[in-house]
């Protein structure tokens, strides 16, 4: 056997059975060389029904004949081959797991860089820092974070935009699939799906399937495979007792769901149960059931789950609603939703979007940046583990506010308090509101009032037509930030300068700025505005002898300088409301003077503090032991006896101690109990002082490095600016339900139907985009959000275990609406009744970060291509629009001859042709005749390139 292997690998015969032996001993049987390692083995004892033990990461004998037996048996049909899209076919590899992965690359390099030098040099005087560089590794692991493909920029727009991402799970990346190559069965909805990944939340596009989210309930066991909890079922009563299970696990147990009805013990009240079986769904005795789901939103994410009435929406139109709720804009005035799902408040603490008290207590004082809450105090007796460990010996804890943060997305985080003064709170109760938090529960959007009605044309096609009321009450007003940066280089021409004096500028343009250039916060910026003065060596001839002579007499001259000032972008308004200046350290006497000033107040704030966190250890301890008989106490240091064992430790001899210098090793006390509290005490006080040396480290890092700046460059100036947003034409809105549209028109209320009360609706939407699309939610939605609205009350309608049709209408019937859910509407234009009574209701619609301002451009000089010298493309480079193929087409076909000669002449790149134009235009003249477009300069170098030689002549010139 042992030669037959051998020729197969080899295609030779071997010397001998021991070489043999020993090839296939080193392959498969040498930790060295072969590794299964922990998640292999577990596969391997798993299909071939094994007990090897975990640690065994190499192959043994038995593993070889369980193999070979199984291929048999899978060749005579007594066994299936496996299923690659099944959960437990496929693992989840961890950010920490392609870490260690990188580290490990890492490590083996630089190993490596130590032989070569080690072999190179002579090893007499070496020592490790001659050998070791760190280097290789920072490069591998900055490698990993910079560009690796799963690296990304996380996605802040909301804080379920924020969590979305964080439980985000990919197919691509390194090791994984390429989108072109990824078939129909990967991206397909699997059964081991069930509890694991959500069929619902997944990108539109060409990464359907391959990106997928985490759901509600599901964990990630030590091999990496999805884990979810299921109830037990015994004898047909359900247990309280929760087990998780993988999906391999799982393929031997049959489910009921979570909604089988159950009497008062537990048991199940039919005789027949629905469950589920791998990918069957039986209907089973009560008796055969294993397990039960623990909800009905276990198999849906976070965002689906926050979708009401989702079990009557289409799964495109779901998908829809999930990914469009994490697009919503943080409003300026938060409303949590009429109907919801009860995940709200879960989504939003689990964000950490809010600030939640850690402690019971009184709130002591709350002010605009900061809440201050007064812990409640425990009695000295009974000192809890928890109160020996902390050191923080203030009776208050303090929160501070973000006010006003950019997010990577440009929207704003801003908490304000919702707590009074004297109020109490527990530990885990809300403190203040984060971005699109309402009380503590997640408000993306806010309840409008709608009619499902045509509007005069313009709710066409999903367009929508809101009420002025909405503009004026800033219900969709949302508020940006944008940072802008200048760096200030150290040209080759010398230094660039932050500076107020720049050439050829009017005093009026630099008023708002301070001496460095940067502008004053609080000042309203509009577009072409300085924002930070700079100048910037010109130096593009070397100056002559005379030119020196005089600048050496009169100093440096103004003209040498031009200016290179960064300018606020086209369609800017807003106000600056921060402004930030990083400097390289400069090593002047005055600078050293400040710093060294600097370094003596980090140094006594330093003392003080250690002082302060010595002197409450000191207190604990004291607390702790006194009254207490003692061991033989002696110095760590000298060994020498300071306390004869079994005295007793009044107060005045703990003081006479000196705690730092005691030997622990045998305890002060008798009693171990007490012994046990010493060592907790010791542990609190070690953790405190880490962070105490931490943070002084930190500080003065601070004062002696100064800022980190990239190479070249000496300052680095931001400045970030505020600007309100209201809702205007070509905004995109949504529901929860994949209902979106863009604004069309804006109108006043008073022309808009309105109720019999005289209530104006706030939007009317159009009725045509609810059939077709088969997303009923938002009619269920609208009826009960009515009801709530009526009973001043919220609705919460948990996914797949929300109201019947049925309770919808008896909650509509206490509120005193109309059973069909429809009203008679009056036109706010005649004030006549409309024909037929229309569907109305409160909906929860959100405003998506897809504003027509950002999107909106107009050009009309700007940058050119340096080859074709047409124009640029896009709103990022101030590009002009695209005039195609089929564009051109439509022009001749119009006959537009001289429309379209100028387009593709003087509008894109007749390069003499468009300055003339300028002219002509500037002096009122009539409009020259177009010349050569670039385009045909271009295409002659590209064929004189290719050898051809090819001159334009002039007919004239061919004549003579």
């Amino acid at each position: 056997a042992l030669e037959a292997i051998y020729r197969h690998l080899r295609s030779g015969d071997a010397p001998d059975l021991d070489t043999a032996r020993g090839l296939i001993e080193r392959m498969f049987f040498n930790p060295k060389r072969y590794d299964l390692g922990q998640v292999g083995r577990y596969r391997v004892n798993k299909k071939l029904g094994l007990d090897v033990p975990i640690e065994t990461t190499v192959l043994t004998r038995d593993d070889i004949v369980a193999i070979i037996r199984y291929l048999l048996e899978l060749r005579a049909g007594k066994r299936n081959s496996d299923d690659i899209d099944h959960l437990g076919n496929r693992r989840i590899k961890t950010v920490g797991e392609q870490l260690s992965a990188q580290m490990t690359l890492g490590l083996s390099r630089m190993a490596r860089t130590i032989k070569e030098r080690m072999n190179l040099r002579d090893s007499e005087n070496l020592t490790p820092q001659d050998l070791v560089n760190a280097r290789t590794i920072f490069s591998v692991i900055n490698t990993f974070f910079g560009t690796s493909q799963l690296s990304q920029f996380m996605d802040q727009t909301n804080p379920l935009a924020e969590m979305t991402h964080k439980r985000r799970l990919s197919a691509l990346g390194p090791g994984g699939l390429t989108r072109e190559r990824a078939g129909f069965e990967v991206r397909d909805v699997h059964y081991t799906h069930y509890g694991r990944l959500c069929p619902i939340e997944t990108p539109e596009g060409p990464n359907i399937g391959l990106i997928s989210s985490l759901t509600t309930f599901a964990r990630i066991n030590d091999f990496g495979f999805i884990e979810t909890p299921y109830r037990r079922v015994s004898k047909g009563k359900v247990e309280n007792k929760i087990d998780y299970l993988s999906a391999d696990d799982e393929d031997q147990y049959v489910i009921a769901q979570a909604n089988a009805p159950l009497d008062a013990k537990g048991k199940f009240v039919r005789d027949r149960v629905k469950s589920r079986f791998r990918g069957d769904f039986p209907v089973v005795p009560p008796a055969e059931v294993h397990y039960m789901d623990v909800s009905p939103n276990q198999i849906v994410s976070a965002a689906a789950a926050l979708i009401p009435f989702l079990e009557h929406d289409d799964a495109n139109r779901a998908l829809m609603g999930s990914n469009m709720q994490r697009q919503a804009v943080p409003l300026l005035c938060t409303d949590s939703p009429l109907v919801g799902t009860g995940m709200e408040a879960k989504v939003a603490r689990d964000s950490r979007a809010m600030i939640v008290s850690d402690v019971n207590g009184v709130v002591e004082k709350v002010s605009a940046t900061n809440i201050v809450v007064k812990k409640d105090s425990v009695s000295s007796k009974g000192v809890s583990h928890d109160r020996l460990l902390d050191f923080d010996d203030s009776p208050f804890v303090s929160y501070k506010l973000v006010k006003f943060a950019r997010t990577n997305q440009d929207t704003c985080i801003n908490q304000r308090a919702i707590v009074e003064e004297g109020q109490k709170v527990k530990k885990g109760d809300v403190l203040a509101d984060g971005c699109a938090t309402d009380h503590g529960e997640l408000a993306l959007g806010r309840n409008v009032l709608v009619a499902y009605m045509p509007w005069r044309g313009y709710n066409f096609e999903d367009a929508i037509v809101i009420s002025e009321r909405v503009v004026q009450e800033d219900i969709y007003t949302s508020l940006h930030i944008e940072q802008f940066e200048l760096q200030v280089r150290d040209t080759k021409r010398g230094e660039e300068e932050l500076t107020r004096e720049i050439p050829n500028v009017s005093e009026e343009t630099t008023k708002d700025l301070d001496e460095n250039g940067i502008i004053r916060v609080g000042a309203e910026v509009k577009a072409g505005d300085i924002l930070v003065g700079k100048v910037t060596p010109k130096g593009e001839t070397d100056p002559t002898p005379e030119e020196k002579l005089l600048k050496a007499i009169f100093g440096e001259k103004a003209g040498d300088v031009k200016d290179a000032s960064l300018k606020a972008p086209p369609g800017m308004k807003g106000v600056v409301i921060d402004t930030k200046l990083f400097t390289r350290k400069k090593k002047d006497p005055k600078t050293k003077k400040q710093d060294k000033e600097k370094l003596l107040e980090i140094e006594s704030w330093y003392q003080e503090e250690l002082l302060r966190i010595e002197k409450l250890r000191n207190g604990k301890l004291v607390a702790v032991l006194g009254g207490q008989a003692s061991n033989t106490v002696r110095d760590k240091n000298t060994g020498k006896m300071l306390l004869k064992a079994k005295t007793v430790l009044s107060e005045d001899k703990l003081k006479q101690l000196d705690f730092d210098s005691l030997d622990y090793s045998e305890g002060i006390a008798q009693d171990t109990r007490i012994n046990e509290k010493v060592a907790i005490i010791w542990s609190g006080f070690q953790l405190k002082l880490s962070e105490l040396e931490e943070e002084f480290e930190n500080r003065k890092f601070k004062v002696e490095v100064g800022d980190e700046l990239p190479p070249g460059i000496v300052q680095l100036a931001k400045v970030y600016v505020a600007k309100k947003r209201k809702l205007m034409v070509g905004d995109k809105m949504a529901g929860r339900h994949g209902n979106k549209g863009v604004v069309a028109k804006i109108v006043p209320m008073e022309d808009l139907p309105y109720m019999p009360d005289g209530t104006p609706v706030d939007i009317v939407l159009n009725p045509l985009g609810v059939p077709s699309r088969m997303n009923l939610g938002q009619i269920f939605e609208a009826n009960l959000g009515w009801a709530a609205f009526n009973l001043k009350t919220k609705y919460a309608c948990p996914v797949f275990d929300g109201a019947s049709y049925d309770e919808v209408r008896k909650e509509m019937k206490k509120a005193g609406v109309p059973e069909t859910g429809k009203s008679i509407l009056f036109d706010g234009r005649t004030g006549e009744q409309i024909d037929n009574p229309v569907s109305v209701g409160y909906i929860y619609i959100l405003k998506l970060s897809h504003l027509v301002e950002d999107k909106i451009h107009a050009r009309s000089i700007g940058p050119y291509s340096l080859i074709t010298q047409q124009p640029l493309g896009g709103k990022a480079q101030f590009g002009g629009q695209r005039f195609g193929e089929m564009e051109v087409w439509a022009l001749e076909a119009y006959g537009a001859a001289h429309t379209l000669q100028e387009i593709l002449t003087v509008k894109s790149d007749d390069v003499r042709g468009r300055s003339k134009v300028y002219e002509a235009i500037v002096k009122g003249d009539n409009l020259p005749e177009p010349g050569l477009p670039e385009s045909f300069n271009v295409l002659i170098r590209e064929l004189q390139g290719l050898g051809l030689d090819i001159e334009l002549l002039n007919i004239s010139n061919s004549q003579n």
